[in-house]
């Protein structure tokens, strides 16, 4: 990500050095500020955590863009192309990004009008009624059809392409956006005499189709081919119409077809999402991570959808865990799903079932059988269970040395232990010859953070963990806000100005209220309100794990965030007034020094320069200070004691 790059690369202490001279004081460095006339400097630059704060008449603070933007008056837009050329990161042409994003919309209304044709012939052509009748003895609605826009495209070799070409597309346009084969006439339909399934992007537009065949031709399922637009391991089915509910049930279930998602939908299990077959990819997962981090795998009950879901767990573990190296074997599993903030489960079907079939046979049972489903442990326990003999020694062995491994990566050692027992009765072992083995195994693991050199340096002196530092409270808030825009609209529009110092948070902050005034709080409004440099930061905090709370909790929740970021501000000030005053002490006489201490005192809670906080942030800072001075004159008046003859 741009934004990320840069903040990479350019060093706050640096950079701000360049315009005003900047001191010392602690861990952090102060200067007087450059955006108001004062005496004692109150402005601090701290490059832990790459941020700026004016503690004086300004109450202002931010990161590098922030600082560039006051000092420069630029817009965000200017201040990261002056950033980007400092850090030498290449930026986007802006003009080039919207004759692309042009180019895509077209395609999108291509796909649109396809849709749109395909679900009339459905509903009105009678070369449609043998795909009728299949959707009403699959146990479909009328309303199911049309929410869905379900359609039939015609046994006909140029029927969509004459349709679409009268309509202004070009035969060009119609093949970008895979609607169309190319061929020496032209190009003709790519869909031909199949049941289709518009498929959406998370915001509901159409990027593609997939095509059932109602007959025995081959393959049985047709997707559009791959274009700018549509990448099948990309995309979930359903996603637009889910997601809300995934938000409120605070869990993605995961089915493999069209029909089992249809299905689900149709009876009031609006949390499931189709992969559309059956490898989950890892881009499939990170779609979902910006509503929840708790998924259920519920693929076919046959052996390929067993294999599947063990595939799945893996890619899904690897992608929730955005710090961990995927790893193909269950051991990586399990220190994944171990390390995650995340509950992968596995729901098995009723064997010889689909999701489709044990829904609509029984659709008030569902919500039992999700809520029955396994952890990844006990999965891999089952799993391994169902394919060995375990009445044979080696196949007993081979059972320990398969899950030995994943149970050696368990970090809790409750949670080890039980399953370490359970291993040794299923495999008829002592369990003192697993714990030791267990042992041998952990002391060979990668430790945790594992990344050699990560957080490291580019540069002999910068102080360390300043690479990618965010304000996890900053971004929990948002997330909070994003997540509950009705429950939170007073509480959030009344934050104050110093609660967010990165600037594409600002910025993400600043789009969340100018959406609520808009009347429209969705995600997607808030997207479209900040540049594109930042939907990679709107995605990461969309990401965020946020619990379903109650209106009070969520509340309860953001101010929480709020008194922390707000007791950051306080340390940030208290740490550079208690070095002022050890700097103070060293090159000044005792006499200069309690002089200035007494004046301290003096002007305490008066004067503007030395004691101004950010807003009304009360004087958990000053105390901080009045403690610092009164040990500094207390040492000094010992020291003036002993020396009185």
């Amino acid at each position: 990500m741009v934004v990320e790059a840069v903040k990479q690369r350019v060093d706050i202490v640096e950079l701000i050095g360049e315009y005003v001279p900047l001191e010392r004081a602690g861990r952090s460095y102060k200067a007087r500020c450059p955006f108001h006339q004062e005496r004692t400097p109150s402005f601090i630059v701290s490059p832990d955590r790459q941020t700026w704060h004016c503690f004086g008449a300004c109450g202002t603070g931010g990161d590098v863009f922030s600082f560039v933007m006051r000092m420069e008056n630029l817009d965000f837009a200017g201040a990261l192309r002056l950033l980007a050329q400092r850090a030498g990161v290449a930026l986007e042409d802006r003009r080039g990004r919207e004759a692309q994003e042009e180019r895509f919309e077209r395609l999108r209304q291509a796909n649109e009008a396809a849709a749109a044709f395909y679900h009339h012939v459905l509903l009105n052509a009678a070369a449609a009624a043998e795909a009728r009748a299949y959707l009403e003895r699959r146990g479909l609605d009328e309303e199911t059809v049309r929410a869905f826009q379900l359609g039939y495209s015609p046994n006909e070799w140029e029927a969509l392409r004459r349709h679409l070409l009268e309509r202004g597309f070009s035969r060009e346009e119609l093949v970008q956006a895979g609607l169309l084969q190319e061929s020496e006439r032209g190009g003709y339909d790519r869909f031909r005499g199949r049941l289709m399934f518009p498929i959406r992007d998370e915001r509901g537009r159409v990027v593609g189709f997939g095509g059932r065949t109602l007959g025995d031709e081959t393959p049985k399922y047709l997707n559009t081919a791959q274009s700018p637009l549509f990448e099948k391991g990309g995309l979930l089915y359903a996603l637009d119409r889910a997601r809300d509910a995934i938000r409120r049930a605070d869990q993605a279930v995961i089915v493999e077809g069209y029909m089992d998602a249809l299905a689900a939908h149709q009876h009031g299990h609006a949390n499931v999402v189709a992969s559309m077959g059956t490898a989950l990819t890892e881009r499939q997962v990170a779609l979902l991570k910006r509503y929840t981090r708790n998924l259920v795998l519920a693929l076919d009950a046959d052996a390929a959808g067993s294999e599947a879901t063990l595939r799945g767990i893996q890619v899904a573990a690897a992608a929730l865990d955005e710090t961990a190296i995927p790893v193909p074997d269950w051991r990586g599993l399990v220190r994944m799903q171990d390390t995650l903030a995340s509950d992968i489960r596995v729901l098995r079907l009723p064997e010889g079932k689909d999701p489709d079939e044990a829904i609509r046979k029984d659709p008030a049972g569902w919500p039992a059988l999700v809520a029955a489903a396994k952890p990844v442990v006990d999965f891999l326990f089952e799993a391994v269970a169902e394919r060995l003999d375990l009445s044979q020694p080696r196949e007993r062995s081979r059972a320990v040395d398969e899950l030995l491994p994943a149970l050696a990566a368990i970090g809790d050692p409750v949670v080890r232990a039980h399953y370490l027992q359970r291993l040794a009765r299923l495999a008829r072992v002592d369990e003192s010859v697993l714990v030791e083995r267990a042992r041998t195994l952990a002391r060979g693991r990668p430790r945790e953070g594992r990344a050699a050199g990560r957080g490291g340096t580019a540069r002999e002196g910068r102080e360390p963990g300043r690479a990618g530092a965010r304000n996890r409270h900053e971004e929990y808030a948002l997330a909070l806000l994003l997540r509950y825009p009705v429950e939170l609209r007073n509480a959030g529009l009344t934050l104050p100005d110093w609660a967010f110092t990165q600037t594409e948070l600002r910025r993400i902050y600043e789009a969340w209220s100018q959406s609520l005034h808009s009347g429209d709080a969705d995600p997607e409004a808030v997207r479209g309100l900040v540049p594109e440099e930042l939907h990679e930061s709107l995605e990461r905090i969309l990401a965020q794990r946020v619990p379903p709370y109650t209106a009070e909790q969520a509340e309860k929740a953001l101010t929480d965030c709020v008194r922390r970021m707000q007791q950051q501000r306080l340390r940030e000030l208290a740490e550079a007034k208690v070095a002022t005053w050890a700097e103070l002490q060293e090159r000044t006489s005792t006499e200069e020094y309690l002089q200035a201490a007494l004046d301290a005192r003096e002007r305490e809670g008066t004067s503007g320069d030395w004691t101004a906080e950010p807003g009304d942030l009360g004087g958990a800072a000053l105390d901080a200070v009045r403690t610092a001075a009164q040990f500094y004159r207390w040492m000094y008046e010992q020291q003036r004691s002993r020396s009185v003859p």
